[in-house]
Formats: C-alpha cells, structure tokens, sequence
C-alpha cells in the first residue's frame, strides 16, 4: 500500500513540476508575442498549465510501466525525451481527435498546431524533469557539511 501512495505522490509531484512549467511558458508566449502591451487577459497559463499537469500525470505512469525500478542515475536523457514526446503525442492527438467533432477548419492544420507544440513541451519537460531530479540526488548525496 505504501509503493502506491509513493507511486501517486510521484506522479501528482511530476503533474504539478510540468504545470508549473508550462505555465511560465504560456506566461511567455503572452507577454512576448500575443499581447507585448499587456491590454489583454493573461489566459495562457492556465490554459497550458492544465494539459501540463495530465501529462506530467501521464508521463510519470509511462515511466513507471516502461522503466520500472531503474534509479534516475541510470536512465538517459535522450530515452527520457522520447518518452515525454511519445506522451505529448498522444496528448495532442486526444485534443485533435476532441476537437474533430466540431469541423471547424481543417483537420491537418489544427493537428499541426496542436500536436507539434505540445510534443516538443512534453520532451522538453521529461529531458526537465530528469535533469532536476539528477541535480536533487546529487545534492543529497552531499549530505550535510561545510561542502554543501
């Protein structure tokens, strides 16, 4: 009982790192290419914090049914990017397949649209999310001291 009560822990944490995460970069999208002068609601981080957190949800049950009980020190980046590619992917494949009902546009530019961004923040988050556990588990290994 207590290695699913971790295993969720983990994958709410990973959601809520990923949702944080795009949510700056929505800030940024805002602030530096649709509304420069600040005259227009701040939507975009909400709008990508929410698909940020089921993916990082989704990534983390991926990673838990793909690797196993390997230790972050033995997992590689480029693995961790595909991994994060393949949940982005699909992600925005369910989003273009929601979408298809209301046959507004053309089918293959909302999927371009949707599907290549959301592909590219899920890699660039899992390559993340990696790279910052790494430097955690090297900050622990430290250990208390004057060194730390």
């Amino acid at each position: 009982m207590k290695s699913w009560l971790r295993r969720l822990r983990g994958a709410v944490g990973m959601g809520l790192t990923w949702a944080i995460a795009w949510a700056v970069v929505g800030g940024g999208i805002m602030e530096g290419i649709v509304d420069p002068h600040g005259r227009i609601l701040d939507m975009w981080p909400q709008t990508l914090a929410i698909p940020g957190f089921i993916g990082g949800v989704v990534f983390a049950g991926m990673l838990w049914a793909a690797e196993g009980r390997r230790r972050f020190d033995e997992l590689s980046l480029p693995r961790f990017g595909a991994l994060g590619a393949l949940v982005g992917v699909v992600l925005g494949g369910l989003a273009v397949a929601a979408g298809a009902a209301s046959g507004v546009g053309a089918l293959w530019l909302r999927a371009a649209v949707i599907v290549a961004p959301v592909t590219l923040l899920s890699a660039a988050s899992a390559t993340g999310s990696l790279a910052l556990a790494r430097k955690a588990q090297q900050r622990e290994a430290l250990g208390p001291g004057p060194d730390a």
